[in-house]
């Protein structure tokens, strides 16, 4: 699955897009402590969180991980946003709630499968 895939299937707003919509996703983890993701996130995933601050991209470009997903419709620092184009992580919003948007996430996975 492509990032491309999560915005359409998200109604996602992409703050900004790294390198390309078309990088690939092959997991998803949903957490909102920087420290469990550090732990347990795998490499090509998007991640779910509910967090908008720039320490988000450090750990996002620490782990290789394929985008930021930030959901519930909250909207990321502008200083998030400038580290993220510096790191080259896409950003992307959604309202949906966690539940909901890893439900659809899994579901996208699933097809391609």
């Amino acid at each position: 699955m492509k990032i491309s895939d999560l915005v359409k299937e998200l109604e996602a707003e992409v703050k900004c897009c790294g390198d390309s919509l078309d990088r690939e996703v092959n997991w998803c983890y949903c957490s909102d402590l920087l420290s469990d993701v550090m732990a347990n996130a795998a490499k090509d995933s998007v991640w779910v969180t509910l967090q908008t601050h720039p320490n988000i991209v450090a750990v996002a470009s620490l782990l290789g991980l394929s985008a930021v997903l930030i959901i519930r419709g909250a909207t990321p620092d502008p200083e998030t946003i400038e580290k993220a184009i510096q790191e080259n992580i896409p950003i992307l919003t959604t309202k949906l709630p966690t539940f909901e948007t890893a439900g659809r996430i899994f579901n996208l996975l699933a097809k391609k499968v």
